[in-house]
């Protein structure tokens, strides 16, 4: 937006700093007057001589002035330049940081988020802006890598349907004998995979948008509707779901949290033993918040792969190929709809293999 040029922050201190010695000079001055020059007579006392002596003379008041106001002047100019240039001169010291805070921001604002202030010394309002400032660069630069991250991992994912389907019309073309009951099987399968894809991009970004109704939402009963969603996946896969805990209200998006407890449900379900596997889902109700906790059995899982479970298009060790894995977007879209409702999603492996996950929600009613 443009704006008329005025002056500068600088200046303002400097003429600020120089009237303030200026009125204090003239102030002190005064009072020099007031208490002093008023005990003066207004008519001195000449010498005259006495036993032989002469006595000294004693000024007047208007002596006084004629020698006072005249310095008075001198003392006053004296007083302006120094004010002005020791205003200048201070200012530009006080002002150093907020120079450099400006450069940055102005990097910041071309694009550069790895620049960082890092003013020195000991804390004070500038230096805590200066901080302030360097954390959200931080913020922002981790932000910008994981748009871009994200960015070119979806590309991928959705070019790799595409691909495929572009190369089955051109087998199909290449050999119009070809059985078309298989081709219509295999392309309804990529066309699904890639309508599940493209919802849960849609699905994210609203989470991230928080571009939600709120309601009061219990977790409990959230958690009951998934389990029974899924049973006949559990059960296809040999997995006993177990739901158990108390009333869990918070307040937020039912959809959301129900698509949250489905997405942890469906995870823990897919990423199991081949047989005999077992899911564990429970709620509970703490003081101020609330908690969903989702345990499934499986592999053994190092901490480094599960740091990154909740990063786009991540599927732990290895892919899952069955008609239920999923396009990796899972727990990315749980840790964004935790995050959407100012909570939080904690991964963790089990000792005996598998995966516990807890989000923690702020509590409701």
């Amino acid at each position: 937006m443009a704006r008329e040029p005025g002056w500068s922050v600088r200046l303002k201190l400097t003429l600020s700093y120089a009237g303030v010695i200026m009125i204090s000079g003239a102030v002190l001055l005064l009072a020099v007057w007031v208490f002093l020059l008023r005990y003066v007579p207004d008519v001195g006392i000449r010498g005259q001589p006495a036993n032989g002596r002469l006595m000294p003379n004693f000024p007047d008041r208007s002596d006084l002035v004629v020698a006072f106001l005249p310095r008075v002047g001198v003392m006053l100019a004296a007083l302006l330049v120094f004010g002005l240039v020791g205003g200048w001169l201070l200012a530009g010291s006080m002002l150093a940081p907020l120079t450099r805070i400006t450069h940055a921001t102005r990097l910041a604002a071309n694009g550069s988020l790895s620049h960082r202030i890092l003013l020195e010394g000991r804390n004070d309002e500038f230096r805590e802006l200066a901080d302030s400032f360097d954390t959200m660069l931080a913020q922002l630069e981790a932000h910008d890598a994981e748009q871009k991250r994200f960015a070119a991992n979806a590309s991928h994912e959705l070019r790799t349907p595409l691909a495929i389907t572009q190369t089955l019309l051109e087998v199909a073309r290449n050999d119009p004998g070809r059985d078309t009951k298989d081709l219509v099987d295999r392309l309804h399968y990529v066309n699904t995979r890639a309508i599940d894809l493209t919802e849960a991009l849609l699905l994210l970004s609203r989470a991230n948008q928080r571009a939600f109704t709120r309601e009061d939402v219990d977790l409990s009963l959230a958690a009951e509707e998934a389990t029974e969603t899924l049973l006949p996946l559990a059960e296809k896969h040999g997995v006993t779901l177990e739901t158990s805990g108390d009333r869990a209200l918070t307040v937020g998006s039912h959809a959301l949290l129900l698509q949250l407890t489905t997405n942890l449900v469906h995870n823990a379900i897919v990423h199991n033993l081949p047989a005999d596997g077992t899911v564990w889902v429970r709620t509970s109700a703490r003081s101020g918040f609330v908690v969903l906790e989702v345990e499934n059995t499986g592999q053994k899982l190092s901490p480094q792969v599960v740091s990154t479970l909740t990063e786009p298009f991540q599927r732990g060790t290895q892919r899952v190929r069955t008609d239920h894995a999923g396009v990796g977007l899972g727990l990315a879209i749980v840790k964004s709809i935790a995050q959407a409702h100012d909570g939080t999603v904690t991964l963790s492996p089990r000792p005996g293999g598998g995966l516990r996950i807890k989000v923690r929600l702020p509590a409701g009613g």
